[in-house]
């Protein structure tokens, strides 16, 4: 940022907060840069998982799980849902949080990526928005990922559901 976004004069460099930052000697005022935020959701539907297929750069025609920006007034898993319903048609319920990742990957990317879990409650799946493909993927057999965010997520899933399926059987075995 070069200018100030309250009174337009130039910005300059200035040491507060124990760091470098934007400051407007005009209005005597600190810029601070805020996070941009997405969220997306990991959906599961018999073992497969939902990803989409990118419509647009960047990463064109590479696929990863629904998501988007959030809005400065939504809630961040309403987010995730409307992006869902938006690139995929379906209707979602969120059934946890998965992982929160940080780190941007790319110029226009966001800073805080949330991904929830997810199951479909309704609709069809279609491509739709900025995705041109939609589909159920086992875990084994994944397309080309899009995003390193999208492995960290698909990975942190893959081993949640490796530490269910283990208290599941330690379970079984207790009971039986």
């Amino acid at each position: 940022m070069n200018f100030c976004p309250h009174c337009g004069r130039p910005l300059e460099d200035r040491r507060a907060f124990g760091r470098l930052r934007r400051f407007c000697s005009s209005c005597d005022r600190i810029i601070f840069r805020e996070h941009k935020v997405a969220a997306g959701v990991l959906v599961e539907q018999e073992g497969r998982v939902l990803l989409v297929r990118r419509r647009i750069g960047p990463h064109q025609g590479m696929w990863t799980f629904p998501a988007g920006f959030v809005e400065s007034d939504e809630d961040p898993a309403e987010a995730a849902v409307r992006e869902c319903r938006e690139e995929t048609g379906l209707e979602v319920e969120i059934t946890g949080l998965l992982d929160v990742i940080a780190g941007r990957e790319h110029e226009r990317g966001a800073d805080i990526v949330v991904v929830y879990r997810a199951r479909p409650v309704g609709g069809e799946p279609r491509a739709a928005d900025d995705a041109d493909g939609v589909d159920f993927f086992p875990l084994d057999d994944l397309p080309p990922l899009a995003f390193h965010a999208t492995q960290m997520a698909l990975d942190k899933w893959r081993d949640s559901r490796s530490a269910q399926f283990g208290r599941d059987q330690g379970s079984q075995e207790r009971s039986g």
